[in-house]
């Protein structure tokens, strides 16, 4: 198994791609810390692991709150005393164009979005820099490559995130923590609502998918759970400050 043993946070783990890539990650051998702001979630994301014969402990946490971040790390390092791998999953959808969005939904977005994976990066570092090594990735979006209609509250704050991730790359790659970046293009979740809503409906970002995605469909979260443990693993060992996009073609199309 290719993550035997290795401490690994995920945040969003409740549902989706992060509880695909938490499921994924236990399924290497990973200690995983299920965390979701859904406490019931977040648990049944661990017990999935441990009922897999994974080991999982699941930590509530609202990532934007600063305190349960705190919290999280605290209770990963005392349950298991080093962290080898932060999945900073957790994230939100304002759909809007400029006139639209309020600065209360630009905000909401900046500080899930950004601040969060910058707040809980910060606070893994130390311990992966004085271990010598470890793994960062922060979901942003295909969204953080190219732009889409109307919503400009998502498009920015995945760019940010992205320029961040490069950011901090550059900064820590000497000290032997890798961090990328993973922008999934659609993946057939509940997170898409606010695309959704943008979009006029399911049928039309159904005839979007077909019409508009090279591949003509969308990604599966276990598609994007295979890139999750790609880039947890000395698998890309040499990979750091990437944007690794899986969207089917979109984002060139």
């Amino acid at each position: 198994m290719i993550l035997t043993d290795r401490v690994a946070i995920v945040t969003g783990a409740g549902s989706g791609i992060g509880r695909a890539g938490a499921v994924a990650m236990a399924g290497e051998g990973a200690l995983v810390v299920a965390s979701d702001r859904d406490a019931a979630a977040g648990d049944a994301t661990a017990q999935a692991i441990v009922d897999a014969g994974g080991r999982a402990l699941a930590v509530a946490a609202d990532v934007g709150d600063d305190g349960a971040l705190d919290q999280l790390v605290a209770e990963t390092l005392k349950e298991f005393g080093r962290i080898d791998i932060l999945h900073s999953h957790a994230g939100i959808q304002v759909e809007g164009p400029l006139e639209e969005v309020d600065p209360a939904g630009m905000d909401v977005s900046w500080r899930i979005n950004v601040r969060a994976h910058f707040q809980l990066a910060r606070l893994v570092m130390p311990i992966m820099r004085a271990q010598g090594k470890g793994s960062i990735i922060v979901t942003a979006s295909n969204s953080g490559v190219l732009y889409d209609q109307e919503m400009i509250a998502y498009a920015t704050s995945k760019h940010a995130a992205v320029a961040m991730v490069k950011q901090i790359a550059l900064d820590y790659g000497k000290h032997g923590v890798r961090v990328n970046v993973l922008c999934p293009g659609w993946v057939d979740t509940p997170f898409n609502d606010a695309f959704t809503r943008q979009m006029g409906g399911r049928d039309a970002l159904m005839n979007y998918v077909r019409d508009k995605i090279p591949m003509g469909r969308f990604a599966s979260v276990d598609e994007i759970a295979e890139a999750i443990l790609f880039l947890a693993s000395d698998r890309s060992s040499f990979m750091t400050g990437h944007a690794l996009v899986i969207d089917g073609g979109e984002c060139i199309a």
